[in-house]
């Protein structure tokens, strides 16, 4: 399948389906679901919950107690918040370590195995370099100099953590850790175990493009989801159904700019300092958000060969990666669920 070149708007991913009238597994077929949803900006995004249950009180709670989780995690997570955890990590760079909370050490571990993972691919510690190109302000492309002396503030292996003290020690004055890459789909997780202790039995955790489905629509496989097309507007280039499942996109169109004929976006490569080339979008699904979340990233930044043969390596993890030349490659495991538009 060859892509048409065009642009496209930031989401990616876009859920089809979110209820369906006949109910939900779990629900007595006498007893129709009660639907709650609402929409909320949080992580500077749009986040719309949704969820289904056998009473609309249940429901209610289950879509308030995600938000509460989702704003509970910005505040730890966000680094633009001076208050957070990990803006007090950053502010300690060189100087000292710092503890912090189960929820933002645990996602800072997941972060450096995701890193082992794609060879770096995908790198918490990226933001001078990310800063120096500002795709999205000045636009301007940094020169060599620039970016070689940012090179050992973005070496995420140099990161220290500490499991018994629960302490995160940054080595050199301006390094700093940003969780952005991975942060929404650790917190769709999060959302999606609160919602189901609140009693809700199906439903739809969306930020943006990372989205977390959880229980099936009865009469169907799972909650339908829309992968939009990396060039043309409007255009999806297939459907997939969730089954208890996350799935989360990387794109070169969400943030860039263009200069003689070149595209210049914010996906970089940890190794060269400069935008990966190898693909236009990645699209990753996995049992949880924060997996799928973080190694479209870095799959996107190994490329289409070196990112499918992990893919295909991982349990529970599937792709779907658009090359730079807009050829579409599906790992094995998900070729079957696929289907057009």
């Amino acid at each position: 399948m060859k892509i048409a070149q065009s642009t496209i708007s930031h989401l990616v991913i876009m859920v089809l389906i979110l209820i369906m009238p006949e109910g939900c597994a779990g629900i007595r077929p006498s007893s129709p679901p009660t639907i709650s949803k609402r929409a909320q900006m949080h992580m500077g995004t749009l986040v719309t919950v949704t969820a289904l249950a056998s009473d609309k009180d249940i429901g209610d709670r289950a879509v308030q107690v995600a938000f509460d989780e989702i704003k509970r995690l910005e505040q730890l997570l966000s680094t633009w918040r001076p208050d957070s955890e990990l803006s007090q990590v950053n502010a300690e760079a060189g100087r000292r370590s710092v503890q912090v909370s189960r929820e933002t050490f645990e996602l800072v571990v997941r972060s450096l195995e995701m890193a082992q993972l794609t060879h770096g691919g995908f790198n918490i510690a990226l933001g001078p370099a990310i800063e120096a190109w500002s795709v999205t302000g000045r636009q301007q492309i940094p020169d060599g100099p620039t970016l070689e002396r940012l090179k050992s503030l973005v070496d995420w292996t140099s990161i220290q953590i500490d499991k018994t003290a629960r302490t995160i020690y940054l080595p050199h004055k301006g390094m700093r850790i940003d969780v952005g890459g991975v942060g929404k789909g650790y917190a769709a997780d999060r959302a999606v175990e609160v919602m189901k202790r609140a009693g809700a039995e199906g439903g739809v955790v969306a930020l943006s493009g990372d989205v977390k489905a959880f229980g099936v629509l009865s009469e169907r496989s799972g909650f339908p989801v829309g992968i939009r097309h990396p060039r043309e507007e409007g255009m999806l280039i297939g459907i997939i159904d969730l089954h208890d499942e996350a799935i989360s996109t990387a794109g070169d169109y969400e943030r860039y700019f263009e200069q003689d004929g070149v595209r210049y976006h914010h996906i970089l490569d940890p190794h060269t300092l400069q935008p990966a080339r190898g693909c236009q979008s990645v699209t990753v699904i996995a049992k949880d958000g924060t997996m799928a979340d973080g190694l479209d990233t870095g799959i996107f930044v190994l490329g289409p060969e070196e990112g499918m043969a992990l893919v295909e390596r991982l349990p529970g993890v599937e792709a779907i990666i658009i090359d730079v030349k807009g050829y579409l490659v599906v790992s094995s495991g998900i070729r079957d669920r696929l289907r057009a538009p």
